[in-house]
């Protein structure tokens, strides 16, 4: 039996969470192991519990976000009262904000400094209202820029636990994210493994077996990546057209993007901008 596959209803969805219950502490018992085709994160103001991450189980820890990446297996073996919420969103809503975070495996947990929780929740709540508000021209925009800021925040208090302690795969989750910087700002330009090894001064066999270690995913497979979500992102949210995108995403033949694109999503193109659109 194929693992049933959770889809967003829109690019970007918050659930506000008081007292709810889930798993074998719901009444309805526990759901089937499902794979997100979204990221998520989930805030936990309260509560005790535990989730299965990838067939790993994770307490649920009051004062604390757990970061879920697309692709991950998830389910709530069990929760009770559990308050907080629960923010999906597609890879192209990311706008700005470190993509490493939800780029390996497993999950990250990280620890919300209690002075820093009231900002917290009142970003949430902003994003949840701009989530609910009738569509107009710059409601994406806005939800965008909140969740960029929620994910900074998030990094900073990442960077701020790894004074304390470091994890013993450190080294290799330092390099990814240094990896990640450099193809932010050079995916364009550059679609070559090598050309990223030698920017950061690694071997490129060293690089390539570090970032399969984080992410499970090679350095060629992550540069594809960036660049069709870059692709993705500007037929959903621009009028732009194939070749001009084409060209954006550092293709110089159309139609050879167009065939990698449809190999990467399933469907060329305009199919995937009309269903969008739709």
């Amino acid at each position: 039996m194929d693992i049933a596959v959770d889809r967003l209803p829109q690019e970007l969805q918050v659930v506000l969470l008081d007292d709810a219950s889930f798993g074998s502490e719901a009444p309805q018992g526990a759901r089937e192991p499902h794979r997100h085709d979204y990221h998520e994160l989930i805030w936990a103001r309260r509560g005790d519990g535990e989730h299965s991450i990838d067939g790993e189980r994770f307490a649920v820890v009051p004062g604390t976000v757990t970061l879920i990446g697309r692709g991950q297996i998830h389910v709530f073996e069990r929760a009770r009262r559990l308050s907080g919420a629960v923010v999906r969103f597609g890879p192209e809503m990311q706008h700005e904000g470190p993509g490493w975070l939800v780029g390996g495996r497993g999950s990250r947990t990280v620890p919300v400094p209690p002075s820093e929780v009231p900002a917290l929740e009142s970003t949430i709540a902003m994003l949840a209202a701009e989530t609910a508000r009738p569509r107009d021209a710059h409601g994406l925009d806005v939800q965008r820029h909140l969740l960029s800021v929620l994910l900074l925040w998030v990094e900073r208090w990442y960077d701020a636990t790894r004074t304390e302690r470091r994890d013993p795969d450190d080294t290799d989750v330092q390099l990814y994210r240094r990896f990640d910087g450099v193809l932010e700002r050079d995916f364009a330009r550059h679609h070559d493994a090598a050309w990223y090894a030698e920017a950061l001064a690694v071997p490129a066999a060293q690089l390539s077996r570090s970032l399969s270690q984080v992410t499970g995913r090679t350095t060629k497979q992550l540069i594809t990546d960036r660049v069709m979500l870059e692709a993705a992102r500007l037929l959903r949210f621009t009028d732009l057209n194939v070749g001009e995108i084409a060209f954006r995403a550092g293709f110089e033949d159309q139609l050879y993007f167009s065939r990698a694109f449809k190999r990467h999503y399933g469907e060329a193109p305009t199919s995937y901008r009309e269903q969008y659109l739709g």
